[in-house]
């Protein structure tokens, strides 16, 4: 087998192949004298189909097969043979082919780029500190009795904060305008879900009560027709409701399977549920500064077949997601540029953390492996069944053994990255991190 490469730019290249025609010739040979046993052509007892006849009647859609196949198998034979490392399908094009002479085509693809990896000393990350406070505990506390909380009605004045059931209906120029009437709305007052002043504009209503509300749609109002323009609201309160929050009792703390132990052992389990979710920031946040810094020092020419593959997964994603399993969407309705730049990154990141894991012979350390799934599971009612259902699942396992391999990368990469302790509050802990600058 003759093979030459021909590179047609950086990344794309045309391999073409020469194949002997007796490696053709011999396994066409062989297939016709396999049917000529099982087939059945009228006149003749079935195996005793004489092979010219066969050859007449099979041997061109036989010979069409066995090209196709030998196209594919020289192909991969090439590569090997040639050390090249494909990125993506090849567009396969016969080339030349006669019988008794070398079967010729041509193979073109994309290989992956040679990465050479840049400068983790330039990558800047900075590292959150933060301690819980009992304040911190008591603002989640609230905000888990705020999840929990129901209405009674109410007959006060409505208070910012309170839900009113109202009927409105809106006017420009004394003209009723599309989509602005509604009735049976419920509205919780400060949770800016209208315009500005019209929840301002029903506090201190009374159920029963009606008012007039002479407002403005913002400038930038997502209807152009209504931006900046002077409105009326006729707002009716037909019900109104304040909110009650549970009371911090034992059957609140049961509802969070804290049986024994009373308000302190829920404050234990609410910071220790905290501090989790703490760590899991911090460590989220260094990883995305590391990984936006490898893709800011590293400039890739990225295979176009790669990226395409990537557009179609995030498309899928997409349509599931938003379309549900038996939803019938055209996928053209999602074009290939929402997507695209999220498909550079992530071909981009995994072509360079594979060089990361390469050049450094990371791997998947077994105690990390564990550790994450340990993580994983503590939050079920059982964590050793988790921990098990994890350890009998190939599946599973291996895409936690990607996160521990990550993070390995990740390790790696803060070794010698310059990395800076900020102290900062629990809640400004949560936030992401502003991406992370490199210099050069």
């Amino acid at each position: 087998m003759q093979v030459s490469i021909e590179t047609l730019s950086p990344l794309e290249r045309k391999m073409t192949i020469a194949v002997p025609p007796e490696q053709v010739e011999s396994q066409v040979e062989s297939r016709l004298q396999e049917a000529a046993k099982t087939i059945s052509i009228p006149g003749f007892r079935k195996g005793k189909v004489p092979l010219k006849v066969v050859r007449e009647r099979y041997g061109k859609g036989v010979r069409q097969e066995v090209l196709g196949e030998v196209m594919s198998q020289s192909y991969y034979e090439a590569l090997g043979q040639e050390k090249v490392r494909p990125a993506g399908q090849p567009r396969i094009t016969p080339k030349a082919w006669e019988a008794g002479q070398s079967l010729e085509f041509e193979a073109y693809f994309e290989v992956y780029p040679e990465i050479t990896l840049g400068d983790f000393s330039t990558i800047k990350v900075e590292r959150k500190v933060a301690d819980i406070s009992d304040a911190d505990v008591d603002t989640m506390i609230d905000t888990l009795r705020k999840q929990r909380q129901t209405w009674q009605d109410s007959s006060d004045p409505a208070r910012e904060g309170d839900q009113v059931t109202i009927d409105f209906t809106g006017t420009i120029n004394g003209e009723a305008f599309e989509g602005g009437s509604a009735d049976g709305v419920k509205l919780i007052l400060g949770s800016k879900r209208m315009i500005d002043g019209f929840e301002a504009g029903l506090v201190g209503a009374k159920a029963g009560e009606t008012r007039t509300l002479d407002l403005k749609f913002p400038e930038d109002y997502h209807a152009a027709d209504l931006a900046g323009k002077d409105v009326q609201f006729k707002v009716t309160v037909n019900k109104l409701a304040a909110p009650q929050v549970p009371e911090l009792d034992d059957a609140f703390f049961a509802s969070f399977d804290i049986k024994q132990g009373g308000l302190d052992a829920f404050r234990r389990e609410v910071k220790n549920n905290m501090a989790r979710e703490l760590k899991r920031a911090v460590r989220n946040n260094l990883r995305n500064q590391v990984l936006d810094g490898l893709m800011k020092i590293h400039e890739l020419t990225l295979p176009k077949a790669l990226v395409a593959g990537e557009v179609n997964v995030l498309r899928q994603q997409a349509l599931q997601q938003y379309g549900g399993r038996n939803a019938r969407i055209d996928p053209s309705m999602l074009p290939d540029e929402l997507f695209r730049a999220q498909a550079e990154r992530r071909v981009g990141l995994g072509l360079v953390m594979s060089e990361v894991i390469q050049q450094k012979q990371l791997q998947a350390d077994p105690a990390k492996v564990r550790a994450l799934v340990e993580e994983m599971a503590e939050s079920y009612e059982k964590p050793q069944d988790v921990i098990h259902w994890y350890y009998n699942n190939k599946e599973q396992l291996a895409q936690v053994e990607a996160m521990a391999l990550e993070e390995a990368v990740v390790d790696q990469v803060l070794q010698t990255a310059q990395v800076t302790e900020t102290s900062c509050s629990y809640e400004d802990a949560l936030k992401p991190s502003a991406a992370p600058q490199s210099e050069g």
